[in-house]
């Protein structure tokens, strides 16, 4: 079995941006899968019909909700960043660029700095929806596809610099998802539901980065076996080498 597979049943989960798409069918697929607690983040209090889901009132680019929020969870398994958000531009101005990686980048970072001591704790599971917008922009979306691009460099470091406190980084390399975020878009786009259900299939894998619908799962192969992969692989090993010297 891979050293880094997940399993959600009788785990504490806790996902940010919990309140529709994406982040709503993770609520109700960790659910479905025998989760004991749910932690739902949004920027409002959210209602669920299940007992398990506690809501937590997270907006990723607030310090102090952030740090009320990691005060009031006592325990964490897996922490799922979902939290997102895609917004027309041009990059015309820098304003567009600064929302974007104010939520996709420095949100991320904000919530697992945050939640790191708990997860360390279990030695538990980071998940990062990125976006396979990391991998080729998507130029009508720019600020997105750099704020994801970066988002994906930092789940890297991430998944380097956790491994000695023995807690697993995944990134949810997906394609488009049929929620409110791309629903303008005429492009092909799976079911939230669908991806959801993927991306848990990918932790119970121990999949490191997670390809969790159609049109990702065409790259999966290449990019496991691929020389980018690969050079990930020897960065992360001058973290083992400089703890070897030390």
């Amino acid at each position: 079995m891979n050293a880094n597979a997940t399993t959600i049943e009788a785990k504490a989960v806790l996902i940010t941006g919990a309140n529709r798409g994406l982040g709503r069918a993770l609520c109700d697929e960790a659910l479905r899968r025998g989760a004991t607690r749910v932690y739902a983040g949004t920027r409002k209090p959210v209602v669920h019909a299940d007992d398990r889901v506690v809501s937590l009132t997270l907006d990723v680019t607030d310090p102090e909700q952030i740090a009320q929020a990691a005060e009031s969870v006592t325990t964490l398994d897996v922490l799922i960043n979902n939290a997102g958000i895609s917004l027309p531009d041009a990059l015309a101005d820098r304003i567009a660029l600064e929302q974007h990686l104010a939520v996709n980048l420095y949100g991320t970072w904000g919530v697992t700095d945050a939640f790191l001591p708990l997860l360390a704790r279990s030695q538990g599971t980071i998940v990062n929806v990125v976006s396979l917008a990391a991998f080729a922009a998507v130029p009508v979306l720019p600020a997105y596809s750099i704020s994801k691009a970066a988002a994906f460099s930092l789940t890297q470091s991430m998944r380097a610099l956790a491994a000695g406190q023995r807690v697993s980084v995944h990134a949810v390399m997906a394609g488009p998802i049929d929620t409110d975020m791309v629903r303008g878009l005429d492009i092909q786009k799976a079911s939230a539901e669908s991806v959801a259900a993927g991306i848990f299939d990918g932790l119970a894998l121990g999949e490191e980065e997670i390809f969790p619908d159609p049109l990702s799962r065409g790259l999966r192969e290449s990019w496991r076996a691929g020389l980018l992969k690969e050079f990930e692989r020897q960065n992360a090993a001058l973290l083992e080498r400089e703890a070897e010297a030390a």
